[in-house]
C-alpha cells in the first residue's frame, strides 16, 4: 500500500505522467487488466485522474448517468470542450472489460479535438466495472449482457447526446474498440441518429446487418490480427454490394489492440496515423 501512495503522490504532484503511473500499477497489480480494474474500485480513475488530464487538455470531464430504454440508469464518462458552445457528439464503445482510463482517455482526447465525447459503462446493469472483483469477472458480465441490450443500452447514449447542450444537435458519431468496434458497426446499422461510425480492431456485423448499415463507416485494422482482419476484404466487398460506404486501413505489423496505450501491443506509428483518420472521418461525413 505504501508503494501505491507513493506512486499516486508522484502522479497528483507532477514527477511522473500518465503513462509511467499506469505502468507503475501494471507492475503492482500483475497486469493491465488489473491496474484498470483497480483505478475503477478505488474511485481514482473517475476523480484524480480525470481532474489531472482534463485539466492538461483545457476540457470539463465528469461521471453523468443516462436513463436507458427500460428505466435502467446507465454510468458513462462525459468530456467536453470548456468553451460554452454546441460541438458535434461522439459515442466511445469501451473494450470487453468495461470502462477503463484508457477509454476515460480517448473521450478526452475527442474533446481536445472539438467533440462531446460520452464513453458509457456498458456494466451498469452489474453494478458497474468498478464493482467487478476481477477482470475476468468483468469480462464474464459483459459477456452476459445480450447483444439487443448492450445496442439499446448505446441507442439511449446516443439520445442523451443528442439532447445534450453541448452538442450540434443530429451530428453524432461512434468509435469502439474491439469489443465496442463491433457494436459501433451494429450501431451504424441500427440507429438513424449516426452520421458516421468507426471500428477500431472489432469483427463485423453478419452480412443481413450489412445490408442495413445507414452512415458511413471506418475499419482500422492490424495487420498481424488475423482473426479479424482476415475478413475485412469480404466485409469491404458486402458493403459495396449492397452499396455502402465503407473505407478502412490496415497497419503492416501492428496487432490487435494496436491503440490502446497502457497495453504491451501499443504501435505508436499506427495509433497516430488512426487518430488522424478518425478525427478527419468524423469531422467530414
Amino acid at each position: 500500500m505504501n508503494t501505491l501512495n507513493t506512486t499516486i503522490a508522484a502522479y497528483k504532484g507532477g514527477v511522473i505522467d500518465r503513462r509511467t503511473f499506469l505502468d507503475c500499477l501494471i507492475a503492482l497489480t500483475g497486469s493491465m487488466a488489473a491496474a484498470h480494474l483497480l483505478l475503477e474500485s478505488t474511485g481514482l480513475a473517475s476523480t484524480m485522474i480525470s481532474q489531472i488530464e482534463s485539466k492538461q487538455k483545457e476540457i470539463s470531464s465528469d461521471t453523468v448517468t443516462y436513463t436507458a430504454s427500460d428505466g435502467e440508469s446507465i454510468g458513462a464518462y462525459l468530456s467536453t470542450p470548456r468553451e460554452r458552445e454546441r460541438f458535434p457528439g461522439v459515442i466511445v464503445i469501451h473494450e470487453n472489460r468495461g470502462l477503463n482510463d484508457h477509454i476515460r482517455d480517448v473521450a478526452r482526447r475527442f474533446a481536445a479535438e472539438g467533440f462531446t465525447a460520452l464513453a458509457p459503462d456498458l456494466l451498469s446493469r452489474m453494478g458497474g466495472t468498478g464493482s467487478m472483483a476481477s477482470p475476468d469477472k468483468a469480462r464474464e458480465a459483459l459477456s452476459s449482457l445480450s447483444p439487443d441490450e448492450a445496442i439499446a443500452d448505446l441507442k439511449a447514449g446516443l439520445e442523451y447526446l443528442d439532447h445534450h447542450d453541448r452538442v450540434i444537435r443530429g451530428r453524432l458519431g461512434s468509435t469502439g474498440f474491439c469489443w465496442g468496434g463491433l457494436r459501433s458497426f451494429v450501431l451504424a446499422a441500427e440507429s438513424q441518429l449516426l452520421r458516421a461510425a468507426v471500428v477500431f480492431y472489432g469483427s463485423a456485423p453478419p452480412a443481413d446487418t450489412l445490408a442495413q448499415v445507414q452512415c458511413p463507416v471506418l475499419g482500422l485494422y492490424g495487420e498481424t490480427d488475423e482473426r479479424i482482419t482476415s475478413q475485412v476484404p469480404e466485409v469491404a466487398e458486402e458493403m459495396k454490394r449492397h452499396d455502402k460506404h465503407f473505407e478502412y486501413k490496415i497497419y503492416p505489423g501492428a496487432g490487435h489492440a494496436f491503440f490502446n496505450d497502457t497495453g504491451g501491443r501499443y504501435n505508436p506509428d499506427a495509433a497516430k496515423d488512426a487518430w488522424r483518420r478518425t478525427i478527419e472521418f468524423l469531422q467530414t461525413t
